[in-house]
């Protein structure tokens, strides 16, 4: 290798290793952009090892080659210089560095004060602590930023991954104001895919698959899946139910605890409490009804779909006699397939609504500043019915659809 080489070589679409025939071990490397970088590679403790030297031109070939021979010499002597190097660097990174800590802090100071702050906060633990908590956040680049979207979204998670996206935006861009940061190493990374608008709904043959996989797989997703699809309410307030807030036939969410702030009473079937009464109870100060643990509400989602996605396939292959694919659905879509459902009875849509806890369509301008009407017994009436309706699927009894009457204005 020779000095007019290392200026001359021309990047290709793949990355180029061009090694010296000078210093064994020395490596040029060429990055398709265009980047130019010298590293040695040896082995120390049968371990194999690569030490970056600095980028070209910064580095020339003959500074390079001394960098090499010094760090060769140091594993003849029996040393590891790249091992002493992560040494010391874990040595001298505190806490107030690492992503992890810098997290929980972004968490105490900003995300205690939204309304969305603790799924933020329980998103960012899952997706990005759990991968780079102990890494030093000066040493995050947008090539990290860009791996870990992309293994979100491969695992079939889009929307979350755009999500995360958002997240980490947010955390970073508080960490420059902050000064801890110069420049977010997220700035610039896109949306993973662009989101397409759901209309995924349970047809009423997987309804039935549904509901006898949610039976074999019992505690906690089986249940979960039970009181998504009879409530129609959302999954973060299903899995934080707790024995305070359910009253006989009654359930009451506080306006802390819904999406748009609003108090919202749920009245529970039969069906439902049937469900409740199901779910396998541990004891804990918080009195969670949904939880592993006593400690903290059911989370894992995606895993805990995936299990009553193959029970569902599992139930629908036996009763067809042959494999059986079914779509993709989430548990977000078993609230529309509740909403849908109560369509098909002939609820009108503000007591929909109102079962939902929706502020906008019928409900919203000028009905929902002067309509104070909260339809507790149209709700009763609407849930007793959609709950019906899913018992005669499940025990396959042919299904009379009665039409609700307009409530009054």
């Amino acid at each position: 290798m020779t000095a007019a080489m290392v200026e001359k070589i021309k990047p290709t679409e793949r990355r180029i290793e061009q090694p010296d025939s000078m210093v064994k071990g020395l490596m040029l490397i060429v990055q398709p952009t265009g980047a130019k970088s010298w590293q040695v590679r040896y082995r120390a403790g049968g371990l194999r090892r690569r030490m970056g030297l600095g980028s070209y031109p910064a580095v020339s070939l003959a500074n390079a080659r001394k960098s090499a021979n010094a760090a060769l010499l140091e594993v003849l002597q029996g040393n590891d210089p790249v091992g002493e190097r992560e040494a010391k660097k874990t040595v001298q990174l505190s806490d107030r560095d690492k992503v992890g800590a810098l997290i929980e802090q972004f968490a105490k100071r900003h995300l205690s004060t939204l309304k969305s702050g603790e799924t933020a906060k329980r998103e960012l633990n899952r997706h990005v602590v759990s991968v780079w908590g102990e890494r030093d956040i000066h040493d995050i680049q947008k090539r990290d930023v860009i791996d870990l979207l992309d293994r979100i979204a491969d695992s079939g998670r889009v929307v979350s991954a755009n999500r995360v996206r958002a997240y980490l935006n947010k955390f970073l861009s508080w960490c420059v104001e902050r000064d801890i940061l110069d420049q977010s190493p997220a700035m610039g990374v896109k949306p993973v895919a662009k989101e397409k608008s759901r209309d995924r709904v349970l047809s009423d043959e997987e309804i039935r698959w549904l509901w006898e996989a949610c039976q074999r797989e019992g505690h906690p997703w089986g249940h979960l899946g039970k009181l998504l699809l009879l409530t129609g309410q959302r999954v973060g307030e299903v899995v934080g139910m707790t024995d305070r807030e359910v009253g006989g036939d009654l359930w009451h969410l506080a306006g802390e605890r819904t999406k748009n702030g609003r108090a919202h009473n749920v009245p529970l079937s039969q069906a439902t409490r049937m469900a409740l009464d199901d779910v396998e109870r541990i004891k804990g100060d918080a009195g969670l009804i949904m939880t592993t643990n006593g400690k903290t509400p059911l989370s894992g989602f995606h895993k805990g779909r995936n299990r009553l996605a193959d029970r569902m396939i599992e139930v629908a292959s036996e009763e067809m006699g042959q494999a059986v694919e079914i779509p993709h659905w989430t548990f977000h879509d078993l609230r529309r397939t509740a909403a849908t459902g109560m369509a098909r009875l002939g609820i009108p849509v503000r007591v929909t609504e109102a079962v939902l806890n929706h502020v906008s369509g019928s409900g919203g301008g000028i009905v929902a500043v002067y309509q104070r009407h909260d339809y507790a017994e149209e709700k009763r009436a609407a849930l007793e019915a959609w709950a019906r309706f899913v018992s005669d699927l499940v025990e396959d009894k042919s299904v009379n659809v009665v039409r609700f009457p307009e409530p009054a204005r």
